[in-house]
Formats: C-alpha cells, structure tokens, sequence
C-alpha cells in the first residue's frame, strides 16, 4: 500500500531530519512512527502526501512514485488528521467534514449523504451536531469531526499527527478504540504520528521507532518488548514497563484484600 525506498530529506543548512529511511506498509495496517520531538516522525509522514517534499528517495502509494502525481490530487485521496484539526471556524460541521467531496465536485445529495453517515460513525448524530460551529463543540468532538472531515472523500490512506493529544485522557480513549472500530469497518490503512508510548502499544500492528532521522527498529508491540534493538527502543519501553508491572502489583493487592464482612 504505501513504501518508502532510501527516503531522506534535509533541509538548507541542516543535519537530515530524515535520513536514510525504508519501510513498508501493508494495507489494512496501522503503523505507528514512535519517537521524541525532532525525531522525524512528522516530517516523515508529511512525505507520504507531499506536504513535504523529499530530498532523495522514493515513495510509492498503491504502487505509483507519488513523485509523478499531482500533489494537490494525491492529497484529497489521502485523508490526513493532526493535533490542531484546522476547522473553519465560521463553516458549520457538515460543511467542513464536506470540504474535499464538493471541491471534488460530488452531487449535493451524496455529499450530505457521506457527511451524515461519518458523523454517525464518529459518534456525533448528524441530526444534533451538522449545523453546529466549531466553537460550540468540546475539543474531543472538534477531533472527531477531523477524522470525519479526513475519511469524507473515501480516503482508503489515513495519516493522523498526534491526532488525540489535546484531549483529555477519558475523550482519548474512547477516540482511540472509534479508530480501531473505523479501521475494521472501512478497510483504512493508517500511519499514525505520536510520541506516547502506551498510545502506540496500544493502536499499532507494528511501530517504528525514529531518533535523530532514522528508524532504530520496526516491529509488532510484542517484538519490540521482548528484544529491543537499541538502547533508545529499550528506554522509550521503560516507563510503560514499570506502569504495567505497577498496577499487576496494585491489582493483585486489590484482589487479596478480603471484602468488609468476609472476615
């Protein structure tokens, strides 16, 4: 589905902020690019849909050099979702998440359609919410709406940058297991942006984690647990580590405590 072949890119006067990078990405797949700010991970994805041009390499979406398309084209068949979501302010809820069909000049009818079934499926009933603005929703609904707005044109590619990390844990949550839903239910194939460790064990079939440009090591949740290849995997795996092992331990005193009245 999507492939990056030797792929860097350095910007005037600088270190690469990618360098060197190859990966595959399987359709169906969430991917996730895991590392600290600076790492590349962003700049990465910003690649795929040519937001930012690479200075060598090549990258193939679907089998063709994204190089030879148009990138105003590749980008409404790509759906892409990021922190600050980038709502119009003064458009209703249905217009934004209905931006790229009509600027792809879809029938009236079936633009309402598509607006109508992905605000359902991202929680927000249609009948409540199309005609709202942005100011009127929570920052977890705005988030919702940018995914919605991300998939309107059937996007079978979805890029998402940090996309839950200005919402509260509880909104997080359930956005993330909506993604998993969404995921299952559309066919999508995503590459997801984040520096929270447990947020990418958590969503990813496989994670890439990236330090100054490069990919340190590719593999499932699981792989990466059990034989970190690098001194940074093993760090970055620590903290959820020790959490884990800390409310096994929580848990198991939960459940040895005896119940007022069992004594």
């Amino acid at each position: 589905m999507i492939s990056l072949r030797d792929v860097s890119k350095v910007y005037a006067g600088g270190a690469p902020a990618v360098d060197r990078i190859s990966l595959d990405v399987a359709e169906g797949e969430i991917l996730v690019l895991l590392g600290a700010s600076g790492c590349g991970k962003t700049t990465t994805l910003k690649m795929i849909n040519r937001l930012v041009e690479p200075s060598a390499g090549e990258i193939l979406v679907d089998g063709e050099d994204i190089a030879r398309s148009d990138p105003v084209d590749l980008r409404r068949r790509i759906g892409y979702v990021f922190q600050g979501i980038g709502l119009f302010p003064h458009w209703s809820v249905a217009k934004n998440v209905g931006a790229i069909p009509r600027l792809l000049h879809w029938p009236e009818d079936r633009i309402r359609d598509r607006v109508d079934e992905l605000l359902e499926r991202v929680g927000l009933p249609a009948d409540e919410f199309r005609d709202r603005r942005p100011a009127e929703l929570s920052g977890g609904q705005r988030q919702r709406v940018g995914v919605a707005r991300a998939l309107a044109s059937e996007s079978r590619i979805l890029l998402m940058d940090e996309p839950f990390g200005a919402v509260d844990p509880v909104t997080r949550g359930a956005l993330q297991e909506e993604l998993l839903s969404m995921r299952e239910q559309l066919g999508l194939t995503i590459v997801l942006v984040t520096h929270d460790v447990t947020e990418a064990l958590l969503l990813a079939d496989r994670i890439a984690v990236m330090d100054a440009g490069r990919i340190l090591q590719i593999g499932r949740p699981s792989e990466l647990f059990a034989t970190p290849a690098d001194e940074v995997v093993e760090r970055l795996l620590a903290t959820p580590r020790r959490q884990s092992e800390r409310l096994l331990r929580i848990l198991h005193v939960s459940e040895a405590r005896p119940e007022r009245g069992d004594a």
